[in-house]
């Protein structure tokens, strides 16, 4: 006689390998979701910022070098959330054309800027504020450079000659001088 298909001791041996599907599927999604905060740890070790103030002393933040060797930040333009690399070999803040798009950044004279990957095309603008750990800049020169991919932020000479730098270790120390 025919297995019956419809039987209840086959709807539930179909339920039961759902079952185990959905919980195979559920336990990759979370290590999935567990190793990418991870890896963004490791490379923005410095996405929540707090700042120092002593009564007679600067505000000064501390950032950790990612495991590249870099400076890199969760930081806002602004007042929206972005991503920094600090580049001191960078004269401006350099913004990718589709960040400063979505940042409603508005384009002032063209201009040829000298990149590490030759001349490209870019747009003067000024950044309202930048805001780093609590240390805020107003009317920050800034440089939107379509060639850039990606949503980091180049964060450059614009912004930070106007602080005291020290770096010591696997720490750069960032002080407001004002």
């Amino acid at each position: 006689m025919p297995a019956n298909n419809n039987s209840p001791e086959n709807t539930h041996r179909r339920l039961g390998k759902m079952m185990m599907i959905a919980a195979w599927v559920l336990a990759i999604g979370l290590l999935t979701l567990f190793f990418n905060g991870i890896l963004d740890r490791q490379y923005n070790p410095n996405q929540q910022l707090n700042s120092v103030a002593t009564l007679n002393e600067p505000l000064e933040i501390v950032l950790v070098r990612n495991k590249y060797g870099h400076y890199v930040a969760t930081g806002e333009i602004n007042d929206e959330a972005v991503v920094f690399l600090l580049d001191t070999g960078a004269t401006d803040v350099a913004i990718p054309d589709t960040l400063a798009r979505r940042l409603n950044l508005k384009r002032g004279a063209q201009f040829t800027a000298n990149t590490a990957n030759g001349q490209v095309r870019s747009w003067r603008t000024h950044l309202k504020r930048v805001n780093l750990g609590g240390i805020e800049l107003a009317n920050v020169r800034a440089s939107i450079l379509p060639s850039m991919t990606g949503d980091e932020v180049l964060l450059g000479m614009s912004f930070l000659k106007q602080l005291e730098l020290i770096q010591r270790g696997e720490t750069l120390t960032i002080r407001n001088l004002k």
